[in-house]
């Protein structure tokens, strides 16, 4: 379990399964290849002016970006990933999971999703511009998770496993289900990886335009809901990171904390006991529900001081007949990122720490 760790099916949010010739889908998680890009500037933050200047900003990022749930581009977007997954099948017909999906897969790439999908301008201590998004696979990943669970649950029947936990069927990796799920699970990390990608380079844009000397001197691209084959304490492992990020020594890192506050760079030491992994965030310490009834408008917007985002939208919990505020993604929903940094000093080592000026939310 990484510091960020909270509750979700099969296994909690935030820990890494390392398995033996097989593969738990709800290991990975719905949104496969969920994940950070972060691109450092040659800009100094302060150039992006005041919180009017930094709105200007924001409005381009969503007329160029789609964000939210089920929100997606009008024609589709061309990948030469699609044919490569086509060419990989074994037959002419494709998995039932994706029969309805192909316009909507190439209308999903290079839109940022819901919930806590974002995209911020950011400043670093050394008054650097950063900037960094969160997102996935969409759709693609949810319809290939939900697919291939099904399936290992009616497998597990079939084989007569007892499972202490119905999340927490498996599928052995020689079954056919098993390269079926590990050739898909795969393909949808390409696209969620070519998703941000596309978004990084629009966001490059969208700032070279108001700031033409600007260079971009690092990109980052990385998952954090995925399973992969790797070599720990003389044998093979399924690794599998389900809110959780590989810190391979000297790997580097995004480790984001909320809306409201700092998010980190990180170096990663290679722990073996970690199956060399880290936290993939701050984690939540409430739900999305319960942050709309404990927390306050005003607290939320105090956390948010100085930094432009879109005001708190209504949310489906009511009080006395009228809908809350959706406060589930306020900073106080969150852990405290630097306790959670502190609490893994033993996995990855701090190199820049960010600090938000502006925020989209999915």
């Amino acid at each position: 379990l990484m510091p960020d760790a909270h509750t979700g099916y099969g296994m909690p949010i935030g820990g890494v399964i390392a398995c033996e010739e097989a593969v738990i889908p709800n290991a990975v998680g719905v949104d496969i290849g969920c994940g950070m890009g972060a691109i450092k500037t040659s800009l100094d933050a302060d150039a992006l002016g005041d919180m009017a200047a930094r709105r200007v900003l924001v409005e381009e990022i969503k007329t160029r970006i789609p964000v939210g749930e089920g929100h997606s581009r009008k024609e589709p977007v061309a990948w030469e990933g699609f044919s490569m997954w086509h060419d990989s099948l074994d037959g002419d017909e494709e998995p039932l999971w994706y029969i309805s999906g192909r316009k909507l897969d190439q209308c999903n790439l290079g839109t940022l999703g819901g919930g806590n999908h974002f995209i911020e301008l950011q400043k670093s201590e050394d008054g650097t511009l950063w900037l960094m998004l969160h997102s996935g696979s969409r759709n693609l990943g949810y319809r290939i998770a939900d697919f291939y669970h099904r399936q290992a649950m009616l497998l597990n029947e079939q084989l007569g496993v007892e499972l202490s936990d119905k999340h927490l069927a498996y599928l052995p990796v020689d079954h056919e289900l098993g390269k079926a799920y590990l050739r898909d699970m795969n393909h949808a990390l390409s696209y969620a990886q070519e998703n941000r990608r596309i978004m990084m380079q629009y966001l490059k844009e969208i700032i070279y335009a108001h700031f033409p000397s600007i260079e971009f001197l690092l990109e980052i691209n990385i998952h954090h809901n995925y399973a992969v084959l790797e070599h720990h304490a003389d044998s093979q492992y399924w690794i599998h990171r389900k809110g959780a990020t590989s810190a391979r020594a000297g790997e580097m890192g995004i480790i984001p904390g909320s809306m409201g506050t700092a998010s980190y760079i990180v170096s990663g030491l290679g722990n073996e006991a970690s199956f060399h992994s880290c936290s993939h965030g701050a984690g939540r310490r409430m739900g999305r529900a319960d942050a709309c009834r404990r927390l306050s408008s005003k607290d939320c917007d105090e956390a948010m001081d100085g930094i432009v985002f879109d005001r708190w939208k209504r949310s489906y919990i009511k009080d006395q007949g009228k809908k809350l505020p959706d406060l589930s993604e306020a900073p106080a929903a969150y852990k405290n990122i630097d306790k959670v940094i502190e609490a893994e000093a033993d996995l990855v080592r701090p190199v820049v720490k960010l600090r938000p000026l502006a925020v989209v939310k999915g």
